[in-house]
């Protein structure tokens, strides 16, 4: 047995190294595993994905590839972690009752809203869905970070540019060390509006934009299974304030039979609700007698669409089975709503409002990191033909020079002494055919040329001001939103609890009155009414000094 070396044996204290050791692992999990990031609205492992499918070519007009390449890019490159939370994250991806626009094409078996697992990765296939192409739109045009990946043998982007406000379209939901999120998908055409709207409000009227104006444009969210979502108070809370509960009901409807029969047909299920359990709960609760009157379950979903058949007994009282069922099973759930994203590599819980202001500052950092990049390759371009549009003036020159050059770097030196080229535009003009020495290529050239400068005057102007750059960033949204718009799917009903102080009230126009002394008053425009000449008018109300005389015995 080998001696110990007390001399590098160090005393720590346990507390000290637990403390530290699980405060490590606990940012690891809250800052590169369970929660999005505000920007894009995607963790890390849905980021690499995305990314690799694009460093595959892996687009929406290209055949898909096996999942299993896919996965094995992912991991080896930018996710050091288990093969099965990556395609488990792919999967999720591309199931279209989990993700409200799927960021992924998948071919084969991906599962079901019954909750069978999806094929094996080597089976199925998937490649990147058309709105995942506005996710990665100019992503090598400078628009975000690149950083090295674990091994620093590959860059990956910190951020994609996420020409769409993912976060909110698709939702997201996390469990980290200490906090969780669990943010609803909303309608991409909604979000897309209320971006405009508030864009529009900065650009014409310099204010900021009221959380009531927003939830006149976005109804709340919208799930991809549909279904209805009861009363607003639960919606307007957790989009005030970031936290909130909303209470979701089923589709249904009731249908005659023959024989005085009725049943209840379910079209549509609450979000993540899996059918197949709900199934198996009512025939559970007809087992144990808690529900009384059902003879026949049946699940007639199909291609078309879901269809869930509960067959009643003729003695039944349909509407209060119904009731049941919503009490006892998850015909109806409530959804807590916890809009808890990362800023700046921090988790905050953010309102409505704030979510909306961090993605329009992101695309307005991206198109002005664009414009710089199509700036910049402009000027450059640009200069080189200002020195190919000077050459042509001296051609004769240039082609003597040239050909009694040694080398094409002599003819380069020459041409930067004797003309003043510097030596891109020397280089150019050396690699010049002889075919742009014709008129016709002249005139292209100058054409090109004036074009050049009006890109770079645009480009100026959109650097140069800010109301011109919120403008692009507007157009640009909406032009993205004409796409991908579509009516929603989640209805909002009404809750017969969800009844506030100001529903009560009624809404009528009031007078608010207040004296020198501070006295205020609230009437009716009853007290009012014109006063002619000669007329003395209403008095609306009694003055100090006149209550007390009125008062005096």
């Amino acid at each position: 047995m080998d001696e110990i070396n007390y001399d590098q044996v160090k005393n720590v204290d346990l507390k000290d190294t637990m403390e530290t050791s699980y405060i490590d692992y606990a940012m690891s999990v809250i800052a590169a595993r369970a929660l999005p990031d505000v920007r894009d609205g995607l963790k890390p492992v849905q980021r690499r994905i995305l990314f690799a499918m694009a460093e595959l070519a892996n687009w929406p007009d290209k055949p898909h590839r096996k999942c299993a390449r896919i996965v094995g890019d992912t991991m080896g490159k930018y996710h050091p972690h288990g093969d099965s939370s990556i395609y488990g994250a792919l999967v999720n991806l591309a199931q279209d009752w989990s993700t409200r626009y799927p960021l992924v094409d998948g071919h084969g078996n991906f599962g079901s809203v019954d909750g069978d697992g999806a094929a094996a990765m080597r089976y199925t296939e998937a490649r990147l869905s058309k709105i995942a192409v506005e996710m990665l739109s100019d992503i090598n045009k400078d628009t975000v970070d690149m950083i090295p990946n674990f091994d620093e043998t590959e860059k990956e982007p910190t951020v994609l540019p996420s020409r769409v406000p993912n976060l909110l379209i698709n939702g997201t939901t996390g469990i980290a060390v200490g906090m969780a999120t669990n943010i609803p998908p909303h309608n991409a055409g909604e979000v897309i509006d209320a971006v405009a709207a508030i864009i529009n409000n900065r650009i014409n009227e310099d204010r900021e934009t009221s959380i009531e104006e927003i939830m006149k444009i976005i109804k709340g969210p919208d799930f991809p299974t549909g279904a209805q979502i009861l009363g607003t108070r639960g919606i307007e809370e957790a989009y005030r304030t970031g936290r909130g509960k909303v209470r979701v009901r089923a589709v249904t409807d009731i249908e005659p039979m023959a024989n005085g029969k009725n049943r209840i047909v379910v079209t549509e299920l609450p979000y993540l609700v899996n059918k197949a359990r709900l199934i198996q709960k009512i025939a559970e609760l007809v087992k144990d007698k808690k529900v009384d009157g059902i003879t026949e379950i049946r699940d007639e979903s199909n291609r078309d669409g879901m269809r869930v058949c509960i067959e009643l007994r003729r003695d039944a009282n349909p509407t209060v089975i119904l009731n049941l069922l919503y009490k006892h099973t998850q015909l109806q759930d409530s959804f807590g709503i916890n809009m808890l994203a990362l800023v700046d590599g921090e988790p905050k819980v953010l309102s409505m409002i704030d979510i909306l202001k961090l993605y329009i500052k992101h695309q307005e950092e991206v198109v002005s990191r664009r414009t710089r990049f199509d700036l910049a390759k402009a000027e450059e371009s640009a200069h080189i033909k200002e020195g190919l549009l000077k050459a042509l003036d001296v051609i004769d020159e240039i082609i003597a020079i040239i050909r009694a050059s040694k080398s094409a770097v002599d003819a380069k030196e020459k041409l930067m002494a004797t003309f003043g080229f510097d030596d891109p535009q020397a280089q150019a003009i050396v690699d010049m055919r002889l075919r742009q020495l014709t008129g016709l290529e002249r005139e292209k050239l100058e054409a090109e040329y004036a074009d050049l400068m009006e890109k770079i005057k645009e480009y100026k102007a959109i650097l140069g001001d800010e109301k011109i750059l919120l403008g692009v960033v507007r157009d640009e949204v909406e032009a993205i939103g004409s796409k991908y718009r579509d009516p929603r799917r989640t209805s909002i009903g009404f809750d017969e609890y969800d009844i506030s102080m100001e529903d009560i009230i009624p809404d009528e126009d009031t007078v608010i009155a207040m004296t020198k002394k501070g006295y205020i008053k609230r009437m009716t425009l009853d007290n009012f009414k014109n006063q002619h000449r000669g007329g003395k008018g209403i008095k609306g109300m009694q003055t100090l000094e006149e209550v007390s005389r009125a008062c005096r015995p």
